[in-house]
């Protein structure tokens, strides 16, 4: 959807269902037939922490919103394209390829599962490169930037951070951080 709308728009669009979202979680923990309609539709689908009345938890759906908000807010577009699509794919290749074949502990999750999210978010890289027509400096510090994202997916549960938020912003601040870096010293940015 990003690709084809204002910057303006999307942003809106994501402010509205944000909004929404958050108010569908408050409600589902202070008002009983929101909670009953929600645990009918969709309670097979919500991890148990989000289901217990106890407290108020986000849903993951919520933390997707939130995501994608703040990473199309903050982010250009090429980086907050790539960061948020290396979400939604990388982040679920490696958990499938972790729990299939994941022996070996690397951080908080699998080996394998670290490897599946690198290469997938390095194969992201190399299409929104190709798609936007992207310098080399790009394809570098956007593999720099699986690496380093892949590590911090690893690390997440230590850290105590949501991936849905690590994920898209340690991809997207790495590669502000190689910008930054590439316009100090002369060279062509990916930016320009």
């Amino acid at each position: 959807m990003y690709l084809h709308v204002q910057h303006g728009t999307a942003i809106g669009i994501l402010l509205a269902l944000t909004v929404a979202s958050l108010v569908v979680d408050l409600l589902m923990h202070v008002h009983e037939p929101t909670r009953t309609f929600m645990m009918r539709y969709f309670g097979g689908m919500l991890r148990p922490h989000e289901t217990t009345s106890e407290r108020i938890h986000l849903t993951g759906a919520s933390w997707v919103l939130i995501a994608a908000l703040l990473t199309f807010a903050v982010f250009p577009k090429i980086i907050s394209v790539t960061a948020f699509t290396i979400l939604n794919v990388s982040d679920s290749f490696a958990a499938l390829i972790g729990r299939r074949f994941g022996k070996r502990q690397f951080f908080d999750k699998s080996l394998v599962g670290s490897v599946a999210f690198m290469s997938s978010a390095s194969a992201i890289v190399v299409f929104y490169g190709w798609l936007f027509g992207a310098s080399d400096t790009y394809f570098v510090g956007g593999i720099a930037a699986s690496i380093v994202t892949a590590v911090v997916e690893a690390s997440s549960t230590r850290l105590k951070v949501d991936d849905n938020l690590s994920i898209p912003f340690s991809f997207g601040l790495t590669m502000m951080a190689l910008h930054l870096v590439l316009q100090t010293f002369g060279y062509r940015s990916f930016l320009n």
